[in-house]
This record gives C-alpha cells, structure tokens and sequence, in this order.
C-alpha cells in the first residue's frame, strides 16, 4: 500500500482549522495538544484504521483510545473530516446538549473510550484488547497518551499489564511535545532528563538525553522512535508495529505542542487555550501557508545517485524530486523507473517522481511499481483522456496526483475539472530539460495570476515552483502562491545540503512572517499588528517579527 501522502496532509491542514474554528467560537479547548497528535491521527484516520462512520459500531472495526482526552477538538475534527458527522458539528463544540464536549464521550458515536481523568485510557485498552484475543477478534487497538499524564502510576501498570499478556494488537503513541498543563514536563516530572530553563531544542534534538524509550523497553515493550509530524515516518512504526508479534508496541513521537501556529508552538500557554476571533483569519492563512521543500537530485552526481539520496535524507528533505527525462519530450536523458525502484530502499522520505516524458500514460504503472509517492505528468503530453486515466490509476493506489505546465504553457480548459482532486501543480520556471537556468522572472505574474484561479476552482492541494529556485529569490516565490520549492543546485549542488536547506527555509519564513504582519494590518491596523506580535513569546520569534514590522512601517 502506497504512502497516500497528500491526502493524509491535505485532511491534516483541513483538520486543524476545524481546531481553530471550534475552539474559537466555544471560547475555550485545548488545540497546542491537538495540534500535536495531528500528524498522527492523520495516518492513522486516513490510512491505517479499519472503520465505517455509517456504521460506529461495527464489530470488526479498528478501536482508538484518546486517553489525552483534553485535546478531544483534535479527535472531532478528524471524525468530521472522515465522515461522521458534518463540520458544522463543531460548532457546537463544548456547548450544553452537544455530543462534542470539552473530553470525549460515548455520546458521540464513534467516540471508544470516554477520555475524562488522565491516565486511564491505557488501562482501558489492555481491557479492550484482551477482549479481541479472548474472542479470536482481529481488530487493532491505538492509544494515544500525553507524556503529562505519564505522571500517573496508572499508565506503568497498564504498561506491566500489556507486557505480561502479550497484546501485540495495541500499538501506542507517546505524544511527547514535553509540556504539560503547568509548564515544561522536565520541570515537573522529568521522563527524559531535568530541564534547565526553557529552551526545549536542548530536549527535542539532543537524543543522548532520550531515556523514555528505554523505560517503555524495561516494561517489555517494543519501542519505536519517531518525529511525530513526519507522515512516513509516522507511516512507517504504524506498518512495523502491526507486524510485531508477542509484545505491545510503544511509538515515541517527538512532536511539538501547538505545531504549524509559531506563536503556539512550544508555548504552553496554548495548552488550554481558544484563539480570539480577530486572530482566527490570520491563523487560518497560516496553516494554508505550510511550506515544503523538496531537493532535486540530478543537480548532484548523476553517477552516485545513491549518495545524493543519502545527502538528502540527512539534511531533512520534506520530500526527494526525481526529474525523469526520456531524451523526447526533453533533449536530455537521466533515468527511468529501474532507478527509482533501486533507490526506493534507500529512503522511506517520500519521492515526487516528475515525469518530462512522452506519452506517460503508457508507463505510469511502472512508476507507481517503482515506490514513487507522487507523479508528476505534463499538460504537453497529456489530454482530457489521458490525464483521466493516469488520475484515476493514481488516485486508486494512494499515490499523490501531479501536473507540470511549461514556462510557456497556460492550463488547459479539459483540466479544469480534474482541480478539485489534484495534489500538486508544478509551476515550471526554466526550460525543462536543463540544469542551472536562471529562474523566469515572468512566472512571478504567471504564479500569482494561477493561485487566483486555483482558489475559484477548490483546489486544495500544492503549487510547486520548479526551476533557478534560490535563496535570492524563495521569498518573493511564496509570496506569489507557491508551498513547494524544488531545489537544484541551490540545494543539491551546495557543499552541505542541510544547510542549504535550512537556509531556504529561513527565507520562506520571512517571507511567511511579512505576509501575515501585512494580513494583521490589514484586517486591524496597528493595534492588530501589535497584538499578533505580542503572541509570539517563545525564544527569539518576538524580536525577530517585531523587526520585520518595523522596516514595513507598522510599528
């Protein structure tokens, strides 16, 4: 089974803003820990668990235990998002006579376990999985735990308790994004090591300080660590642990309270908090500008592909481009899905295979064979036929559904319809065929002029600039619309490719930042500027937005 990672991404950025939604108009909730788990849930929701929301009940589904009740808003938005009931239904979160309450409750069909007191949702599914064993069910049981409510004794003895029967249809995730109600967990009850201060990046990124893995091992468990927002990753323990045999799985998921909101993130202010309404836009604007960066390898050494790979992968690529070239469509040849299927092994980093070759309706199986994530196929090879066909094909093995038009090639009328449904449009800004080409200047106008149709058409997914994309120019791209930067030899081609990559995106981040300063001044004057500044308290953000609105004059 393929990835299906733009559509676990597109319902994770959907979701969210459900968060937003309900939480804002009930006037209170908890998003910093629902913000957290998003990433997994979206696997989860969007993947791995057996359910039907026409039928909540039925008996061979899937079980999922939210044992972090307060961050309920995160479970309802998926729940609606996957069915269960409409979206509107938040917003009647945490009102008198709604079945979406502050804390999960059977009330709420589909809802498994009801998540009040911390620290007794673990417990509740060793019960449930013993039940499945007893009656040879084969349904899974997923359980997610905050690593505040580790505090409570109740969690090791369900831990001892799984361990000693063997329940290896539980799999469980640590959210451990390090803060609790009162403050940092290191602080209060350290699982990791004490923590001096506040700066969480001594935590998150130091792993000799990493000792919860090994109190899980010590309770007979199989531990699994993992960036909790990285979907294949993600992808990847869920895959593990439903093969493990004789013992529970425990998935440690380093994740970041309040993830995609910066002045939520790591604060623990926004550990039970509601936005206000004049925020709400300017957050919403914010989850719509998630960013991604994806190196393109041919910019490296074509005769060591696997080390450019490799390059990659260390220096935490979003997701690896792979530019096919068949010496048609394009002059120059590079590889075919042979390569890929070899390199595939290499990496579980997703591949956006991009397809500048004739007729590829004729080959998009071996591609999807091949172990890419997405397909990328042009407008100057395809028709409303075609197009179809490969779509469909993409769409029914979970593989992300890409389209590339030419520096001189407008969208097609036939395509149209097809916006809606389509994952990612790549925006060509060089001749394609070559390396090292200056970027069009002329795509700025074209970019902005196709984000403005896109929005009327409901497209929902990525536009991606491909082609002389650098450190010169990444801003101003994201400003034009585009969330996907392909980099060649601005990334590939550099001595150290993490920090390549880091320095893109530092520079979309400033970009980011100025667009939501001009989005605050705009909806609320000065007053609002100040205000959106003023949320921003975690390490050095504050000064740095301040700035920013400073040299534009809003301060």
């Amino acid at each position: 089974m393929n990835l299906n990672y733009y559509q676990i991404k597109k319902n994770i950025r959907r979701a969210r803003k459900l968060v937003i939604m309900a939480t804002n108009i009930a006037g209170s909730g908890h998003p910093g820990g629902s913000f957290s788990m998003a990433e997994i849930l979206g696997c989860l929701f969007y993947k791995y668990l057996k359910f039907d929301p026409n039928n909540p009940q039925w008996e061979d589904r899937d079980r999922l235990v939210l044992s972090k009740g307060h961050a309920a808003p995160g479970l309802f938005s998926n729940m609606a998002v996957a069915g269960y009931f409409p979206e509107s239904e938040l917003e009647t979160l945490r009102k008198f006579g709604s079945k979406l309450q502050g804390h999960p409750d059977l009330k709420c069909p589909g809802v498994e376990f009801c998540g009040g007191s911390l620290g007794t949702g673990l417990s509740y599914s060793v019960g449930v999985a013993l039940a499945a064993k007893i009656n040879s069910k084969d349904y899974h049981v997923y359980t997610i735990i905050g690593d505040g409510e580790s505090d409570e004794g109740q969690i090791w003895e369900a831990a001892m308790t799984a361990a000693k029967y063997k329940l290896d249809n539980i799999t469980a995730f640590l959210d451990r994004n390090f803060i609790q109600q009162d403050s940092y967990t290191e602080q209060i009850m350290p699982l990791d090591e004490k923590l001096e201060g506040d700066d969480l990046s001594e935590m998150w990124k130091d792993a000799s300080r990493w000792k919860t893995g090994d109190k899980w091992r010590s309770f007979g468990w199989n531990v699994i660590e993992i960036d909790g927002h990285r979907i294949e990753q993600i992808d990847a323990a869920i895959a593990k642990a439903n093969t493990t045999k004789g013992i529970p799985t425990m998935i440690i998921s380093r994740t970041i309270k309040g993830k995609s909101v910066e002045h939520m993130e790591d604060n623990p202010l926004w550990h039970g908090k509601a936005p206000d309404s004049d925020i709400v836009p300017i957050i919403n604007f914010e989850l719509d500008s998630q960013f991604m960066i994806a190196p393109s390898i041919i910019a490296g050494d074509m005769t060591n592909l696997e080390n450019e790979i490799k390059k990659c992968v260390s220096g935490r690529a979003d997701y690896i481009h792979l530019d096919v070239m068949d010496g048609q469509f394009v002059p120059n040849k590079t590889f075919d899905h042979t390569k890929i299927k070899e390199l595939r092994p290499l990496t579980i980093i997703p591949f956006d295979s991009h397809l500048m070759i004739n007729e590829p309706v004729k080959h998009v199986t071996n591609y999807i064979d091949a172990g890419s994530d997405i397909i990328t196929v042009h407008a100057e090879v395809t028709d409303e036929s075609s197009f179809g066909e490969i779509h469909d094909l993409l769409k029914q093995n979970q593989v992300g559904v890409g389209f590339a038009i030419n520096p001189d090639t407008e969208l097609p009328d036939w395509f149209y319809k097809f916006l809606p449904s389509l994952d990612q449009l790549i925006v060509m800004s060089v001749v394609p065929g070559k390396s090292g080409q200056k970027f069009i200047e002329e795509t700025h106008a074209k970019m902005t002029r196709l984000n403005s149709i896109l929005k009327k058409h409901n497209f929902s997914g990525y536009l991606e600039a491909d082609g002389g994309v650098n450190l010169e120019n990444i801003g101003s791209i994201f400003a034009d619309g585009a969330r996907v930067f392909v980099g060649g030899g601005a990334i590939v081609g550099q001595q150290d490719v993490r920090v390549a990559i880091r320095d893109f995106r530092n520079e979309v981040l400033k970009s980011r930042r100025s667009i939501l300063l001009d989005k605050a001044n705009e909806l609320g004057g000065v007053d609002l500027v100040n205000k959106w500044i003023n949320l921003h308290i975690i390490g050095e953000k504050h000064e740095q937005i301040k700035k920013i609105a400073q040299e534009a004059g809003y301060i």
